[in-house]
């Protein structure tokens, strides 16, 4: 990486290094330092509550697997269907990169139903109020990663941090709409935490998960604008297909802030250890 003529040319290897036909990526790094990461902050935050940890370990593998599973098959479904139906054994090469948050938010979803029903018999609004604070985390470090890959970038721009992405080919400068993703994550994960550990905002049951909603996919459809077409289809389209995903999000996310705020604090007992 240099910077000449006011733009960064972006040349990094999205390999760290690699023996034999095994490569470690930075992407693939990043997403596990993530969710280590993210699994530590879930720690403070059940012994703030005083829920049992062991909650949680079962809850860090629901994460993990619904995460990987619906990323990629939302990549699949939404984005990429004309080549994976074609060559389905690339669907399990998640080491290839293709990951859809849209499907990683729905996988998520419907496993913390399942984990709700089996394991805190409480509502699904308790867990995701404690789990999407995180997952903003893991989000910023996931968009980095495409940094990395050199991938999900944006059109091209006249501003001075401008990237060239030179393994792409590319030789004139586009809008790194990853680094814009990840910072607009990490701003939403801070207000979270902030949210959390010091207000009582965490007891209005789907305050924090409509937040995070409204944050995260509001800047993501904003972003939009200024991304490139991720497939072939979406050339010509007046909203790209991350833009028509996100607006549920954002309207639930809206519903869910204004019904918490009209409901009174939800204060489970401290869950038996």
């Amino acid at each position: 990486m240099q910077l000449i003529l006011n733009f960064i040319h972006w040349n990094v290897s999205p390999e760290i290094f690699h023996i034999g036909s095994l490569s470690v990526r930075w992407y693939g790094l990043l997403f596990a330092v993530g969710f280590l990461v993210g699994y530590n902050i879930g720690e403070r935050m059940f012994k703030f509550d005083g829920t049992d940890l062991k909650w949680l370990e079962s809850l860090f593998i629901y994460l993990l697997v619904s995460t990987v599973i619906g990323a990629r098959l939302g990549h699949v479904l939404f984005y990429g269907w004309d080549y994976y139906s074609q060559h389905p054994a690339e669907i399990i090469k998640v080491w290839h990169g293709g990951l859809a948050s849209h499907g990683g938010a729905i996988g998520i979803f419907i496993a913390l139903i399942i984990w709700s029903r089996k394991v805190s018999k409480r509502s699904v609004l308790w867990v995701l109020d404690r789990v999407v604070v995180p997952t903003a985390l893991v989000a910023a470090m996931i968009r980095f990663g495409n940094l990395m890959n050199s991938e999900i970038y944006g059109i091209q721009t006249n501003m001075p941090w401008g990237f060239i992405f030179e393994r792409n080919g590319e030789t004139v400068a586009k809008h790194p709409t990853q680094i814009y993703e990840s910072l607009s994550y990490l701003v939403t994960f801070g207000l979270l935490m902030f949210l959390y550990f010091k207000t009582n905002l965490r007891k209005k049951e789907g305050f924090i998960v409509g937040l995070f909603f409204v944050m995260v996919f509001l800047s993501r459809f904003l972003i939009e604008f200024i991304k490139e077409d991720q497939e072939a289809f979406e050339a010509g389209m007046a909203l790209n297909m991350g833009q028509i995903l996100s607006i549920p999000f954002v309207l639930g996310g809206l519903f869910l802030i204004f019904r918490a705020l009209k409901k009174p604090d939800v204060n489970y007992p401290a869950a038996k250890k």
